[in-house]
This record gives C-alpha cells, sequence and structure tokens, in this order.
C-alpha cells in the first residue's frame, strides 16, 4: 500500500480529490503503445493522474532500473538494460500527438555507461527538436559521476532548462542519496552554464527527510551562488512501505513552505515553486512561461 493514498495518515493540508483517471487515459495508452517510460509512472508521482490529464508527463529515458538506490525514491534499482536505440523516435512521435510545446526529459542513473547516457540525452533533444520546430525541451539529468565532458555534451545540445536536482541537504547526502555527492551536484549546474551560458538551470529539493531550516536556507545560499535561475521545494512522501524508502522525518506546513518561497525570491531566483505536492516537474511549462525566464 502506498503511503500517498493512505489519507488517513496525512495532515489535514495534504488530503486533496484525487482526479478522475479518465482523462489521463490517452496518455497512459500512447505510451504503451509507443513501450515508452515516465518518470511520473516509475517514481509513483502523486500529480500522476493531473498531469496526465492534463496531456503532459516526464519522459523518462534509457530505461526504468537505476543504478543506484536512493532511499527517498521509488524507482527501481539494479542493473540497466541495453538502451533502445528507437526511444527518441519514440518519443518525438508520441510527442507530436499529444501537441506538446514544453516537454520534460529525465533518466534514471545510468553509472554502467562510460558517459553516463550525456550522448543519448543529447541525441533525444536533437531529435525532438527537428520532429517539433520551436518546441520547448527541460533535461532532467543525472550526476554523470562529475564528468566535465558529458555535462558539456547534454547543455551543448541546447536544452531551453538544464535541471539536476540536489535533492536534500548535504549532511543527509550519505544515508539518503547513495553514490551522490554534494559538491558534485552543485558543480553539474555550474559547468552546464560554462559551457551554455545562456542556459536557464534549475534544481530541487524534497522537504521532510530530517532537515532543519538553516540546513534548507544554506542550500539555497549555495545555489545561488551558482547562478541557479529556478527552485522548486516539495514535501517528501514516502512513495511505499518497502525498507528502502526511509519514513517521512516531518511534514512541512502551507506556511514553512510559504517561509521557503519568500527567502527563495529574496536570494534572486528568477522564479521559485514552494508547496507539498511540487515536484521538479510539475507544471514547468510555466515555468518557462513565466516573463522573468524570458531572455528575448
Amino acid at each position: 500500500m502506498s503511503l500517498i493514498s493512505a489519507h488517513s495518515r496525512l495532515p489535514r493540508w495534504l488530503k486533496r480529490k484525487t482526479p478522475l483517471a479518465g482523462a489521463s487515459l490517452k496518455v497512459t495508452r500512447l505510451l504503451k503503445e509507443h513501450r515508452l517510460q515516465t518518470v511520473c509512472q516509475s517514481a509513483k508521482c502523486p500529480n500522476l493522474l493531473e498531469c496526465f490529464g492534463r496531456g503532459t508527463a516526464t519522459f523518462l529515458i534509457m530505461g526504468d532500473v537505476c543504478s543506484r538506490a536512493c532511499r527517498f525514491c521509488a524507482v527501481s534499482s539494479g542493473r540497466p538494460a541495453p538502451l533502445n536505440e528507437h526511444e527518441p523516435e519514440q518519443i518525438a512521435a508520441v510527442i507530436t500527438r499529444l501537441q506538446l510545446k514544453h516537454v520534460v526529459i529525465t533518466s534514471v542513473t545510468r553509472d554502467d555507461r562510460p558517459d553516463g547516457g550525456s550522448q543519448f540525452f543529447a541525441r533525444t533533444i536533437q531529435t525532438i527538436k527537428t520532429a517539433v520546430p520551436g518546441i520547448t525541451i527541460e533535461v532532467l539529468v543525472p550526476d554523470f559521476k562529475g564528468e566535465e565532458k558529458s555535462i558539456k555534451t547534454v547543455a551543448e545540445a541546447r536544452p531551453d532548462i538544464f535541471n539536476h536536482n540536489l535533492e536534500t541537504i548535504p549532511r543527509l547526502y550519505r544515508s539518503i542519496r547513495t553514490g551522490a555527492d554534494y559538491r558534485r551536484s552543485l558543480a553539474v549546474l555550474s559547468l552546464a552554464k560554462k559551457y551554455n551560458p545562456g542556459l536557464i538551470t534549475k534544481s530541487g529539493l524534497l522537504l521532510g527527510l530530517g532537515e532543519n531550516k538553516d540546513e534548507v536556507f544554506a542550500v539555497l545560499k549555495d545555489l545561488r551562488k551558482i547562478d541557479c535561475d529556478i527552485l522548486t521545494l516539495g514535501q517528501y512522501l514516502r512513495p511505499s512501505l518497502d525498507s528502502k524508502n526511509i519514513p517521512v522525518a516531518k511534514f512541512i506546513t502551507p506556511d514553512e513552505f510559504t517561509e521557503y518561497k519568500k527567502i527563495a525570491e529574496s536570494l534572486g531566483f528568477r522564479s521559485a515553486a514552494a508547496g507539498s505536492y511540487v515536484r521538479s516537474s510539475y507544471h514547468a511549462e510555466k515555468f518557462f512561461g513565466s516573463p522573468l525566464l524570458r531572455n528575448d
């Protein structure tokens, strides 16, 4: 049983009506028809029905098995499968049928590949841009083990938004983000702008994992030091009762999220979203539509 659906265990501000599944069936059928994955499904996102119902999804490339096992995540971990070399074209076909104007592309971590999958990211970006002229593309990338060449490959493929989530505060990395490194993750965002100076960068954290406010504020300041443009802050919701997924340490109140948003804006983020159900790709198209993010 997912804790997300166990409403009796959630504080009142987290209880909401579940959208009807009917409107999301078109997206579900298209994904199945083209044998595509979404992080919405693999990560058991609480916003899945709403986003599918709006005709949006975050495409998960390079399989649905991750080479790491972060304790906040529901994505399966283990030995990833070989790449589906037709996946970029299949994604472009679905995007065309859904008539999307903004798309988010993410992946599992592929530590098994020498380049971490960076060239596959670049090919996917290029394929979509060729198939759907005028579309805006956001990528949510792993850390590529900090390999500068891999980060350069994706940045120079010219996505419109380059997202890499810090996920939590430095103190919790060892226990929650297995195989990751806080400073390395910051460097991913910094290097992306080095190789594509006009690139909009974005990062996000899940709160309620055991951090305190001062630690969150320190992370926000670190992100601004490297000129990160967009911030998302959401509530960690344990995706399963599996021992891999840690329990929620705290439910952040709406007033606390409002405080975090105000702090983020005062620090100079060009756009910030903070709320219980905010996720890095939730309403991503609205972020890009903000006048604050336009460079023209």
